[in-house]
């Protein structure tokens, strides 16, 4: 039985995520910080493994996802400080692609958002700027390991039913409709299950097409 481990797993994304894995027969580890989220974890059909990612280190890591067929970065520190910002979305994630090398750990997922990169145009001075440039470095950090990766870039999140239908790597993510993370948690398990998707990073957003066929045909 492939085992999935999901970094954040308390987030609206993971807890969906979770439970598409665990239905299709995955048995899947989610790593959370608060203890209090176990019982949460638990119902969405994953085993809570708790650990603080921010303070933990490469070889705690390791340990905690050794045995995994495949990783799924899905934490956040959720904006408002940036140094925690930067703590948790670049140095500890990076800290995971490390672990996830030294536990032989090949399948990488990272959730990102579209437009990220070393592009992201936000200025200095703006709120969102700290978690741009932690998304940033750390989606460049995947690209360059010898991971099987995969890049996730979803446009504007929303809480809206999962439709089951994206489009990829539109030209403008905000032209009339976001993403929900429904759809984030249905795409993230897809490509989980498409090794066409590795080494590529996919921008989308709610649209037109079924999310395999998005993910596998002409975008």
């Amino acid at each position: 039985m492939p085992r999935i481990t999901i970094i954040g797993g308390h987030g609206k994304v993971a807890l969906q995520l979770a439970r598409i894995l665990s239905d299709e027969g995955h048995a899947v580890a989610s790593i959370i910080r608060n203890p209090d989220h176990a019982a949460d974890v638990t119902a969405s059909g994953a085993a809570p493994v708790i650990l603080d990612v921010e303070h933990s280190t490469t070889a705690e890591l390791a340990a905690a996802l050794r045995g995994s067929d495949a990783v799924v970065w899905s934490a956040g520190a959720g904006g408002g400080n940036p140094a925690r910002t930067y703590a948790v979305d670049r140095d500890a994630a990076i800290r995971s692609m490390d672990a996830a090398a030294q536990a032989g750990v090949k399948r990488y997922v990272m959730v990102s958002y579209f437009g990220a990169g070393p592009g992201h145009g936000v200025p200095e001075n703006h709120s969102f700027f700290p978690y741009a440039e932690a998304k940033a470095a750390a989606d460049e950090y995947l690209r360059a390991s010898r991971l099987d990766w995969t890049v996730l870039g979803p446009g504007t999140l929303s809480n809206d039913p999962a439709t089951g239908l994206i489009d990829v790597n539109p030209s403008d993510p905000g032209a009339g409709t976001g993403t929900s993370r429904s759809n984030v948690a249905l795409v993230a398990a897809a490509v989980l299950e498409l090794p066409e998707t590795v080494g590529r990073t996919i921008e989308f957003r709610d649209g037109a097409r079924d999310i395999v066929e998005a993910l596998t045909g002409d975008s």
